[in-house]
């Protein structure tokens, strides 16, 4: 298995840029790097410059995978520069990136739906709960937007790959990606976010295997909180997944799948399932009550080792992060990882 990491949650990845990052992930044994943005190999996507970069991480031989952003509409204005490199055009600024880093060799693209505002504490933090468009409309203006990226996608090769994100459930971006076509999308896999919309990531796991190009591994706790269940990030191998099962149904799908940790900066962002809130359930008239029970049992099963002192109480998972423990993250969910793996081999 390769295993590599998620640059946005890298120490000192954002500041330093691409091919710092590249040589400090090669140093600590880390196979690839998962970028966010085509930004981060050039702050003014000068193609020399990101040429350079890019035969860092060939050098090193390093696996990299590339962001381009989102590609619910509703969101567009969050992301002026994507507009502004389209002359005004969103989309033609999404196709424009995708052009430039499939000539560059990079042919597998990340795309989420929305975002997560952590500066609200309510339901409304997440676009899912919006009140100016409901989330069946922002899903067939999404399907819309993937109908016009996927002429350039499949033009110049490349798949774009919707995440597993906190706002969209792994049945929603199957959907997505059946209807605008698996020769030119597939699935970033995030191991975590599943749990934010009620769903069994084993289950999950299955369910998207088929078209999973990349992902994002990390573990999880969950706790009850006064709003609902708190979802936090822990280490692979130190949460609630079932990590064989998991790796078993990505790697049976996809034996060359990379696998990029994405760890934690300064906490382990907290997001809430809604649990006790009616609009939650009415977001999603297709949630498994098979599925959620099981997130009830493991947030049972992990209270359980809180209150035995085996794992971090609820004070202890909303107390800050060094930069220290944000590497050593990333670096023990490689170890993890790659003991899955390894005893799958041997199996």
């Amino acid at each position: 298995m390769r295993v590599g990491t998620d640059s946005s949650k890298f120490p000192g990845a954002l500041a330093h840029g691409a091919a710092w990052t590249f040589e400090e992930a090669a140093r600590h044994g880390l196979d690839g790097v998962f970028l966010r943005s085509p930004w981060e190999l050039s702050s003014t996507l000068d193609v020399g410059e990101m040429r350079e970069a890019l035969a860092v991480a060939a050098g090193l031989g390093l696996y990299v995978q590339v962001g381009i952003g989102k590609v619910d509409p509703f969101t567009a204005p969050e992301l002026p520069q994507i507009r502004d490199h389209g002359d005004g055009d969103y989309v033609r600024g999404l196709v424009r990136l995708v052009g430039t880093l499939t000539d560059l060799g990079i042919t597998d693209l990340w795309a989420a739906t929305c975002n997560y505002q952590f500066r609200y504490r309510s339901i409304l933090a997440c676009d899912r709960f919006r009140t100016d468009v409901s989330w069946p409309d922002q899903l067939v203006a999404t399907s819309r937007v993937l109908d016009l990226l996927a002429p350039a996608l499949r033009a110049n090769g490349a798949h774009l790959d919707l995440e597993t994100h906190e706002e969209i459930t792994s049945r929603e971006v199957v959907a997505l990606v059946e209807g605008a076509g698996p020769d030119a999308f597939g699935i970033t896999f995030d191991t975590a976010n599943v749990l934010v919309r009620g769903e069994d990531p084993v289950a999950a796991a299955r369910r998207v295997a088929p078209y999973v190009r990349a992902t994002h591994a990390r573990d999880v706790a969950l706790h009850t909180t006064e709003n609902g269940i708190g979802r936090f990030l822990l280490p692979v191998g130190e949460g609630v997944l079932d990590w064989p099962a998991i790796v078993g149904a990505l790697l049976d799908a996809n034996p060359d799948l990379p696998v990029s940790v994405e760890g934690v900066t300064t906490s382990r962002a907290e997001m809430t399932l809604w649990v006790d809130d009616a609009r939650w359930y009415e977001s999603d008239p297709g949630l498994d009550p098979v599925e959620l029970a099981r997130v009830r049992e493991l947030t049972a099963a992990y209270e359980a080792r809180a209150r035995t002192g085996d794992a971090p109480t609820l004070d202890q998972l909303r107390s800050p992060l060094d930069e220290a423990e944000s590497l050593a993250f990333v670096l023990d969910s490689a170890r993890a990882l790659r003991g899955f793996a390894t005893r799958r081999a041997a199996a």
